[in-house]
């Protein structure tokens, strides 16, 4: 039988775990948090899930992992039910089973946690578990969104902008858009962009679908460098330079989009040599500077 600790002492360790964790000390930190967990501390038992699982200080072990993320989830502990339901989803260190991974992902979802929320959406949008329903998974993207998740506010514009689960809405999917390109997601700076290049939910704006574009190309986004090729060498938003539309084609069609290398090819037909030579010189110092 073991030794019982004092709950002050408990949550003394779970907070040295905290602090051991956050300056990489796992071995050290997984040891404060097993004192802990060991006495029933719900988000120690979290964090000894997420060790094995990552293999933090210990050797990967899901099936340890799946043991510590269910003592927690069974208290209550909406984190740990939300990374017990993806480990079953995923079928690690359980059998994959999708009706069990929506039961612990609703525990998690309907306490509010984001990350529960956008994983149940995809469930529903995937009709995995569930029936597929594109209604419910709007449902849970706009919870997820509400609370600033990034990827649920880029799925939940993307309903808008082609009407699937909701009336489609194209301001509402420019808002959306937004709250995401703010936050730095690529895809979603790609759709904005192409939303002000068509107009759609706003005035039609070259500039901004230049500038929402660039922000993705200059991250690696193949199809937004392609686009961005596009505007320069037709003059789109921007001055027409063949030197930069040469730029964007190539590293867009080095990335493997196939459109990209027939405007390297046209955009390289109405160079002069000398173009060239500066498009190359252009692109080794982009390359270098990435």
């Amino acid at each position: 039988m073991k030794a019982t600790t004092l709950a002050g002492d408990v949550t003394k360790c779970y907070e040295e775990g905290e602090k051991r964790i956050s300056s990489k000390d796992y071995s050290n930190a997984l040891k404060s948090f097993k004192q802990a967990a060991e006495q029933g501390h719900a988000l120690a038992q979290n964090y000894m899930g997420l060790m094995y699982a990552k293999s933090l200080g210990v050797s990967q072990d899901f099936m340890k992992a799946e043991h510590w993320f269910r003592q927690s989830a069974e208290q209550g502990e909406p984190l740990a039910q939300n990374n017990l339901g993806l480990m079953y989803a995923r079928g690690e260190g359980v059998a994959q089973d999708y009706q069990q991974a929506v039961f612990w992902l609703l525990k998690a979802a309907e306490q509010g946690n984001s990350e529960a929320q956008y994983n149940l959406a995809f469930m529903y949008a995937k009709g995995q578990g569930v029936t597929q329903n594109d209604e419910q998974a709007v449902h849970w993207f706009r919870k997820a969104a509400e609370q600033g998740d990034e990827i649920a506010q880029y799925n939940l514009a993307f309903m808008y902008e082609k009407g699937i689960g909701v009336a489609q809405d194209y301001q509402q999917a420019v808002f959306l858009y937004s709250m995401a390109a703010g936050q730095g997601s690529t895809d979603a700076q790609l759709n904005l962009g192409g939303l002000y290049d068509a107009g759609e939910g706003v005035e039609q704006d070259y500039k901004q679908a230049v500038s929402w574009w660039t922000k993705a190309a200059e991250k690696g986004h193949p199809v937004a460098q392609n686009n961005l090729g596009l505007m320069y060498a037709q003059g789109l938003g921007v001055n027409q330079d063949y030197v930069e539309a040469y730029k964007w084609f190539t590293l867009s069609s080095l990335a493997g989009e196939v459109s990209a290398t027939n405007g390297l090819k046209i955009a390289e037909s109405l160079m002069t040599k000398d173009q060239i030579t500066e498009a190359k010189e252009l692109l080794n110092d982009w390359k270098n500077s990435h």
